[in-house]
């Protein structure tokens, strides 16, 4: 059998450096961009493209029954728009796989929602249309990214960014990022 110890010790050495670089400050204001939806009453909608489209669906379960159930109180609004296939299939068929998210959002997202996007690359077409829409009418956003962080962290409210051009390390982050989203919100408001 292959010895992989070696591989295995460098991507989790580079795993570690890409979490010690991460920008707190930035990260701490994410963080209260999202809760701030929740106590305004305000919409929250997650989306994502692949892998992103995972975090994005595992972002919704966390938020709107992983904290309620350790917590209770005011529940999270959550939808995932990369969660309901008939309906992605039938956009992207019928117009574009360009419009899957921002033909969702039209006639539903309001000023003040927050609309959190994933791209590990920050340039998917698909969402930055939506994210330009939620922009268009008064939405916040915040932006989930690898890489350089692309379009999308140019413009997003608010960043989460691993800045590593890794898609697999950048989205392992980007789930650390949905539970220490979890973890933190539980534990803030449990005491």
């Amino acid at each position: 059998m292959k010895d992989f110890r070696s591989d295995i010790q460098k991507y989790l050495e580079t795993e570690i450096q890409v979490l010690k670089s991460l920008d707190l400050s930035e990260l701490n204001d994410a963080v209260g961009a999202i809760l701030a939806a929740r106590d305004r009453g305000a919409a929250i909608y997650t989306m994502g493209n692949g892998g992103s489209s995972a975090t994005a669906s595992h972002m919704v379960c966390d938020l709107s029954k992983g904290i309620y159930e350790n917590i209770g109180g005011k529940k999270f609004l959550c939808e995932c728009l990369s969660d309901n296939v008939p309906t992605i299939t039938a956009i992207a068929n019928d117009l574009s796989y360009d419009d899957i998210f921002s033909f969702q959002l039209k006639d539903k997202l309001c000023k003040g929602d927050l609309v959190i996007a994933i791209s590990g690359s920050g340039n998917s077409k698909n969402i930055i249309k939506a994210v330009e829409f939620a922009k268009s009418v008064g939405a916040v956003v915040v932006g989930i990214t690898g890489y350089s962080g692309g379009k999308l962290r140019e413009l997003c409210d608010y960043s989460m960014h691993a800045a590593i051009d890794d898609m697999q390390i950048s989205e392992d982050v980007h789930m650390i990022f949905d539970h220490m989203l979890m973890r933190i919100i539980s534990d803030s408001e449990s005491k």
